[in-house]
């Protein structure tokens, strides 16, 4: 397979910068006996952001690194394959 550029990630960086500080945030809940519902909130909040994150790169990927292989049917399979991979691995 011929070598790609990946698609620029960086717009993700303060989104991953707010989960980040949610974490932080969620942490202290615990350090601070917070109530369990609270954390959980946050905690589903955390999950919400982060697959958020987890859209943003594969719409990125697919318009991108898939589109790109489309070019060539070698390509194009492995691509295939790949997803039908991941999909399988994350399938929640």
């Amino acid at each position: 397979m011929e070598k790609q550029n990946n698609p620029n990630h960086t717009d993700n960086i303060p989104r991953l910068n707010r989960i980040a500080g949610q974490i932080e945030g969620v942490k202290k809940m615990i350090e601070d006996g917070r109530y369990c519902p609270e954390i959980i909130i946050q905690l589903r909040a955390v999950r919400s952001a982060l697959k958020a994150v987890e859209s943003n790169i594969l719409h990125k990927h697919l318009q991108h690194c898939v589109a790109q292989s489309f070019a060539s049917k070698k390509d194009k399979e492995q691509k295939i394959e790949e997803l039908k991979m991941l999909f399988d691995r994350f399938n929640d």
